[in-house]
């Protein structure tokens, strides 16, 4: 079995995420219930919302507050590691991710390359 990364990514609002407290706990039954399915069959590795703010290190040193946002404010908002059996399992679970409600949302699909034990 392979296992896969979810990143979750949304647009967001000038200084934090879009989706507003009152909508994140209206959609927490069905992250739990879409978490929860891929959980009972075993394959659930982790799975988090990441905070707003962060710090990004690259060759011109250290800036501190801001995530990297793309060109349209859409940024990361969380992340999960799952063991799929192939991939067009893990896109089919990915199709029907609560994130998918908000305009301008994605889920991208990474498989996991182990790192070689020598």
């Amino acid at each position: 079995m392979t296992e896969y990364l979810l990143l979750f990514r949304n647009a967001s609002a000038e200084n934090g995420y879009l989706a507003k407290t009152q909508d994140m706990a209206e959609d927490m039954h069905k992250w739990q219930s879409w978490i929860g399915n891929i959980a009972m069959q075993g394959k659930l590795v982790h799975t988090a919302p990441i905070r707003y703010e962060a710090s990004i290190v690259d060759n011109n040193g250290l800036r501190n507050g801001q995530p990297h946002k793309e060109d349209n404010s859409v940024l990361v908002s969380g992340f999960l590691i799952c063991r799929g059996d192939n991939f067009e399992e893990v896109q089919e679970w990915s199709k029907t991710c609560p994130i998918l409600k908000y305009p301008n949302s994605s889920v991208e699909i990474r498989p996991v390359i182990p790192f070689p034990v020598n």
